[in-house]
């Protein structure tokens, strides 16, 4: 079958986007690239492949998935059902947590860090692959979530520590930075049919006020945090002022800094020690 006759069959089931999207991933094309190749063969064993995704991408399941990959500021990442699918928002959260780290350690001094609820790794990992000095956990209470993160971190080359556990319980180690994008979504709250049929919900719901995640690491967070340190949270948009009370009933001399997404949406809480 010829590239044109591919994405025929795929824009007749999906978006004819996601159909590009796919084969061009399927021959490590940009999709843009299919245009001048139409006429060319598609080889058999991509054509079987191409058309049992775009009938799973049919049924509901997101493209993500589909492929098995996503890409995370810069770097391909593993991606299958039993983690979260990043997104864009997360990267800006990356963002802030590394210009926060060099405002706050400008000499690169040997420092820890904790990714809390990990996930596929793409937040620890990042970290580590952006300012290598960081000694770098990633902890996550699913098993099946860290064999994803363990490939992420194989396939980057990247040394971490992986630690399954729940969130801060049982750590005995200090550390100088907490990142976390923990579950956040309210019990009975609205979300998108895609997201809420396919992606894992214990990755997804963060109890009756969506809170749960959040006290559970600042209540904890105090025995398990070095002197001068940094968390990074990324958020619900509404959960703002939330947060910032649990913060302030957890922690003493503090300075909390909200910050927002690029679609002008409350997302990313800094917490940091003050300096004396």
């Amino acid at each position: 079958m010829r590239v044109s006759d591919a994405l025929d069959f795929g824009k007749s089931k999906i978006h004819s986007d996601l159909s590009k999207i796919l084969l061009g991933d399927l021959l490590g094309k940009n999709p843009l690239e299919l245009y001048l190749m139409l006429e060319e063969e598609v080889p058999e064993d991509v054509m079987i492949r191409y058309q049992k995704e775009i009938m799973a991408i049919q049924e509901g399941t997101p493209i993500q998935y589909a492929i098995g990959h996503v890409h995370f500021y810069g770097n391909l990442f593993y991606v299958d059902k039993n983690v979260l699918i990043p997104r864009f928002e997360t990267e800006e959260v990356v963002s802030k947590a590394i210009q926060k780290i060099e405002e706050m350690w400008p000499l690169k001094p040997s420092l820890k860090a904790i990714d809390l609820g990990c996930g596929s790794g793409v937040i620890g990992l990042t970290l580590k692959k952006q300012l290598p000095y960081l000694d770098v956990t990633l902890l996550d209470i699913s098993k099946s979530a860290l064999e994803v993160a363990k490939k992420n971190k194989e396939a980057l080359h990247l040394d971490c520590t992986i630690l399954q556990g729940n969130m801060l319980e049982g750590l005995e180690d200090q550390f100088d930075i907490i990142i976390s994008n923990p579950p956040y979504i309210q019990e009975g709250e609205e979300i998108d049919e895609i997201v809420k049929e396919n992606e894992p919900a214990l990755a997804l719901y963060g109890g009756p006020d969506g809170l749960q995640y959040y006290e559970q690491i600042l209540k904890k967070a105090k025995e398990c945090l070095r002197r001068k340190f940094l968390i990074v949270f990324e958020i619900g948009c509404t959960q703002k002022k939330a947060i910032t009370n649990l913060a302030l009933r957890y922690l003493s001399f503090v300075q909390i800094e909200c910050f927002k997404d690029l679609q002008g949406r409350d997302r990313i809480l800094v917490i940091s020690s003050k300096e004396d």
